[in-house]
């Protein structure tokens, strides 16, 4: 609080645009703090609220004010352990939006809907976090699912939040593909990248990058027929590739191809630098058996198991509809401790 005051006084100083650069720091500064400060500030206001609803339940013996007050509580619950999720989030990457890749494993139509179904469960967690989501790119299944998708999910903490979910998701369960109804087990690789911000230095050079343009497919009217609105970007010295056909302007779409590419090159940055890849886009590894970082059994029993942390949930349909938070809360935690204790 002294240094936000501190900071007030020296942005009323008369003589400080005279310094433009050194006022924008400034101004810079002080939202980090109001931002840091603002769950406290929020915290503190609902507290006297419900302490007002349980006095006036006392006075007038009303009920409603009593269940006014419950549900204050229940609030207040949410925004600490969010207060609590953010304490776990130190890099500078961590309050940035995400950019999410899902792929599925071999076994065609059967891993396919297991990626769509891993797709809907973190828009559905995004949804409930009231985060940005837009699919930049997707590539549907023959039969059912998909073969590919790139989401964007913008909100404060979404990388943070989202970076463990990296690795390989394993599914069990009757396929509803199997006229014989056996039980099949499916995989699907999850990758998580940090949007990296334009004043963050990732050299892009306009020879290293080949640029397609095609018609889009899916939903789209006649426009996508008609246009090439769609944007495939080649970065030739990694041989990383992006696309982007979900906006019906090729220039909104390379901007958008542009701006996943340079987080994929950050990552191999950083990869380069610390050796630690994993804290950017999760282990790597094949898409099969012994290689998931979570089960999610549906038959003969029904649970959810992260196996880096053990955690467990027996109902299913909550996790697949976005209920992940204790997953995500309780990996954070173990990673934390484990780099205390290093």
């Amino acid at each position: 609080m002294e240094r936000l005051e501190a900071l007030q006084k020296k942005l009323l100083a008369k003589d400080l645009w005279e310094s433009p650069a050194q006022a924008q720091e400034l101004l810079k500064e002080k939202s980090r703090i109001e931002n840091a400060l603002q769950p406290f500030t929020s915290i503190e206001k609902k507290i006297e609220d419900i302490n007002i609803l349980l006095e006036l339940s006392e006075e007038e013996e009303g009920e409603i004010f009593l269940e006014d007050a419950q549900k204050g509580v229940e609030k207040l619950k949410s925004e600490l352990d969010d207060i609590e999720l953010k304490s776990l989030l130190s890099l500078e990457e961590d309050k940035n939006n995400a950019i999410m890749t899902i792929h599925p494993g071999a076994g065609g139509t059967e891993s396919q809907d297991w990626a769509q179904i891993l797709m809907r469960m973190y828009i559905r967690w995004a949804e409930r976090k009231e985060f940005k989501v837009e699919i930049i790119e997707l590539l549907s299944g023959e039969e059912a699912g998909i073969k590919s998708a790139t989401l964007t999910i913008a909100g404060a903490y979404a990388y943070g939040y989202l970076k463990g979910e990296a690795g390989v998701h394993r599914l069990v369960r009757i396929s509803p593909f199997d006229a014989n109804k056996r039980r099949h087990t499916s995989f699907a690789a999850v990758l998580v990248y940090p949007e990296i911000s334009e004043d963050i230095d990732v050299e892009l050079k306009e020879d290293d990058l080949k640029i397609d343009t095609f018609r889009a497919s899916g939903a789209g009217g006649q426009h996508v027929n008609k246009t090439s609105s769609a944007v495939r970007i080649t970065h030739t010295p990694t041989g990383i590739v992006v696309v982007c056909q979900n906006e019906r302007s090729q220039f909104k779409n390379k901007a958008t191809a542009l701006k996943i590419l340079r987080a994929r090159l950050y990552a191999i940055r950083k990869k380069e630098q610390n050796k630690k890849i994993e804290e950017f886009i999760g282990e790597k590894k094949d898409i099969a058996w012994g290689s998931q970082i979570r089960s999610y059994v549906m038959q003969p029993y029904q649970l959810v198991k992260d196996h880096r942390t053990g955690i467990e949930a027996g109902n299913v349909d909550a996790v697949l509809d976005g209920s992940i938070d204790n997953f995500i809360k309780n990996y954070l935690l173990k990673k934390k401790a484990a780099s205390s204790s290093a």
